[in-house]
């Protein structure tokens, strides 16, 4: 009987004992934009902004056994109809990821390595936001495991329907 490798283990190391292996090669922003349409007017009102935060994870393989995980989130601050800000990262890694099965290879890619990137787009976004003249903006958590699982589940839903 083969065994089977935890599709979460420590960055750097190996799986269980066979040939598994994930190792963080690089981590960076690949694209990042900042807009406040409008400024200046913006600072004179009480501030009161309504948040949305949109995120999106993309991967894709850059040779064997190497992938580029894209993790994208986009905060946008409004008061009204007025936007007041408009903060867009994408944050990217590149990971070495080696000997899983495609299930354990696709939560790796779809929600171990958003796990670790979203802290470094969450310090981005808090920067760029307070660069901009606007009160830090610290994002909570994610629970990429859930998103990933809910976006199996619709998945699932929507094959079984054909």
């Amino acid at each position: 009987m083969a065994e089977e490798a935890t599709p979460n283990p420590q960055p750097g190391q190996t799986g269980t004992g066979n040939d598994n292996q994930f190792v963080i090669q690089k981590v960076y922003v690949k694209d990042l934009s900042f807009e406040t349409p409008n400024s200046p007017q913006i600072f004179l009102e009480k501030w009161a902004p309504d948040v949305k935060l949109q995120l999106r994870s993309q991967a894709a393989p850059q040779a064997e056994g190497v992938h580029e995980v894209v993790l994208t989130v986009v905060v946008t601050a409004s008061m009204g109809e007025k936007t007041a800000y408009l903060a867009e990262v994408q944050q990217a890694g590149i990971f070495s990821i080696k000997g899983f099965n495609d299930s354990d290879l696709g939560a790796m890619l779809g929600s171990y390595c958003p796990n670790i990137l979203f802290p470094y787009a969450r310090e981005t976004v808090s920067d760029l936001v307070a660069r901009g003249g606007f009160p830090q903006l610290v994002l909570a958590p994610v629970n990429f495991d859930a998103l990933y699982a809910h976006m199996q589940s619709q998945q699932g839903q929507g094959e079984s329907a054909h």
